[in-house]
């Protein structure tokens, strides 16, 4: 008797495309709204929302073991770390700059008129 493969139902995979439709219409939505950082922040809330659905339900993370999880998540959320220690260092040196300089070494753009 050959040794069958694991069986999801179905009802699963239609939960997730209903749930990364109505996710994607969140998203869009928010591209009328006129707030900066909300507007930003829920763009990126419903994009690892829906990343993270994909990756748990149609690449069968859901069902793996927890070593291959930690495998596989792990350097993303190390680089995340990483990332975030290099940002909360960088507004150090900034601040350190407007202490010994007395004003900010960051130029923003300006319009071109």
């Amino acid at each position: 008797m050959a040794a069958e493969g694991q069986q999801h139902p179905l009802k699963i995979y239609w939960i997730m495309w209903g749930a990364l439709f109505v996710l994607s219409a969140f998203s869009y939505a928010t591209d009328f709204m006129d707030r900066g950082a909300l507007r930003h922040f829920l763009i990126l809330l419903f994009m690892f929302l829906k990343a993270g659905g994909i990756v748990w339900i149609f690449m069968h993370m859901g069902w793996e073991r927890l070593a291959l999880k930690f495998a596989i998540l792990g350097p993303p959320v190390a680089i995340l770390v990483l990332i975030w220690l290099m940002a909360y260092e960088g507004f150090y040196v900034e601040d350190t700059r407007v202490e010994s300089f007395g004003e900010s070494t960051f130029v923003p753009e300006t319009p071109h008129h």
